[in-house]
């Protein structure tokens, strides 16, 4: 039974990334991505992680996506529709995702990793404990470069969303 919500939560997202991607008005995609983040939040309850399903919903649904919208809404969407993209420009994209799905795929079906994991149920109170010194020791660097990105992003679309005073 576990197995069957599992894929059912992970064809939900497929098919809510795919939304993103595809959909023209950016709205939809971003409510379309509110609702791929709310299904890996149900794969991670079914992981038996509540903690990661709560910050999930928490950091990412709750105010990531109210950034994306926020920065949807200042942009003039209207202006923003009207802009097409250049016919065939889409072509080395798609064969650059197929070539992706394949190599996933194939690293998917050769490993031999996917049965050697452990329930995060069982891990103990050490484990976690030296997990989140590894994590905020040896790897603080990429995690303060990723947020220093992340205030460049922001940084950055406001600059695109200003009116220019003139």
């Amino acid at each position: 039974m576990g197995q069957g919500f599992f894929l059912l939560f992970a064809a939900g997202a497929v098919v809510t990334a795919l939304t993103v991607v595809l959909a023209r008005n950016p709205v939809h995609s971003a409510l379309a991505l509110m609702a791929c983040f709310l299904q890996i939040s149900a794969i991670f309850v079914l992981l038996e992680a509540p903690l990661l399903a709560v910050v999930q919903i928490f950091v990412y649904v709750g105010a990531i996506m109210v950034l994306f919208l926020f920065v949807i809404m200042m942009i003039d969407v209207r202006e923003a529709v009207l802009q097409r993209f250049l016919p065939g420009a889409n072509l080395p994209a798609l064969v650059l995702l197929v070539l992706l799905a394949a190599e996933m795929l194939v690293l998917v079906f050769w490993s031999d990793r996917l049965s050697a994991t452990v329930p995060i149920a069982a891990l103990s109170g050490d484990q976690i404990r030296q997990l989140s010194t590894t994590l905020f020791a040896d790897y603080l660097l990429p995690f303060e470069t990723a947020s220093v990105i992340l205030l460049a992003a922001l940084v950055g679309a406001i600059v695109l969303a200003r009116k220019e005073w003139s």
